[in-house]
């Protein structure tokens, strides 16, 4: 059964599901980050309200966050063939998850800016900061460590987002399980691809949360 051919299929799907993640997770960043500042300023409490740019920003993250990803998946079929050239394997899966992970990211981002210290933001507009210089020198920077842990679940998340992918598909262990532990009822196979789904997400966590340990100023 754990021929060199199954080892070396599990370890490809190791290196697809890192592929898939951190590039989605980076991806979806590009996205999210600025999304989520908008949001945070363009709030009624924000450094600049804006009432109709929070609206229009809220319903978009509202209605992408509300769709199951299996769902979005398949919604995004025509979309992802589009742009990559098919709507299957790894980097097709990719397509999916930056826009199912960029309003979550910003939705976190925004939930971190907010909850920086008023003083400290009074401050910096008391010594003539620019509303630029807040954004980047105070609210990122004070709220590095929430973004962090942030971050960490981000990614456990869209790590299983990948997962889901393998009902399409999408590459990776997700798709290994599918196709061997489901179809072929080949349960020691569905079993390692779990473990180490699991494994995964364990590293993340610990990697961000030691992270974020360090940088957190009040430790």
């Amino acid at each position: 059964m754990w021929t060199k051919e199954v080892v070396d299929m599990i370890l490809k799907g190791i290196q697809e599901t890192l592929y898939m993640t951190l590039l989605s997770t980076l991806m979806g960043y590009v996205i999210g980050l600025p999304m989520g500042v908008l949001l945070a300023v363009s709030d009624k409490d924000g450094l600049k309200p804006n009432r109709v740019l929070y609206r229009i920003l809220d319903v978009i993250a509202n209605i992408v966050r509300s769709i199951p990803f299996l769902i979005l998946l398949i919604l995004l079929i025509p979309f992802t063939r589009m742009i990559v050239g098919k709507s299957y394997g790894s980097t097709a899966t990719v397509v999916p998850l930056v826009i199912a992970a960029g309003p979550f990211i910003a939705r976190m981002v925004e939930s971190s800016l907010k909850e920086v210290d008023e003083g400290v933001i009074e401050a910096a507009r008391s010594m003539g900061a620019s509303n630029l210089r807040i954004i980047v020198k105070v609210l990122l920077v004070e709220a590095r460590t929430s973004l962090i842990n942030g971050a960490t679940i981000a990614v456990g998340t869209i790590l299983g987002y990948s997962a889901m992918a393998g009902t399409i598909g999408g590459g990776g262990l997700g798709d290994i399980a599918i196709r061997y532990g489901y179809h072929r009822y080949q349960a020691d196979i569905m079993i390692v691809t779990v473990v180490l789904l699991v494994i995964l997400v364990q590293i993340f966590q610990m990697v961000g949360t030691t992270l974020a340990n360090r940088l957190d100023k009040r430790r």
